[in-house]
């Protein structure tokens, strides 16, 4: 199966979960879970959330931020992968003077 993103549409999502900012991203999604590229522009986040059925994989393609899982924050940069487990609560922030560009793996189970 292949995906192309290219042909995929590109929405602003202003304010994620209550965050701030705005971010922009394309949306694969299916059943059994998202893919999805993304980029929090500088000063935004993705507000605080619990993933109930699903587990949250966020790898760092640019940027710097923070995530804040169960209480606990982690540092963000390229090449760091954030997993939110299913059950948990997360936030990412986008800590630094460019975009926070994210590939996002949302897994059901």
């Amino acid at each position: 199966m292949l995906v192309d993103f290219n042909s995929i549409k590109e929405i602003t999502v202003p304010g994620m979960n209550n965050g701030t900012g705005t971010m922009t991203a394309k949306m694969y999604m299916e059943e059994q879970g998202k893919i999805i590229p993304c980029a929090i522009h500088v000063g935004g986040s993705i507000g605080l959330h619990k993933h109930e059925t699903s587990d949250d994989i966020n790898y760092v393609v640019s940027g710097t931020g923070k995530a804040i899982c169960d209480g606990k924050e982690e540092l963000l940069n390229a090449g760091t992968c954030h997993i939110c487990k299913k059950g948990s609560k997360h936030s990412i922030i986008n800590t630094g003077n460019e975009d926070l560009i994210l590939l996002t793996v949302v897994v059901e189970r």
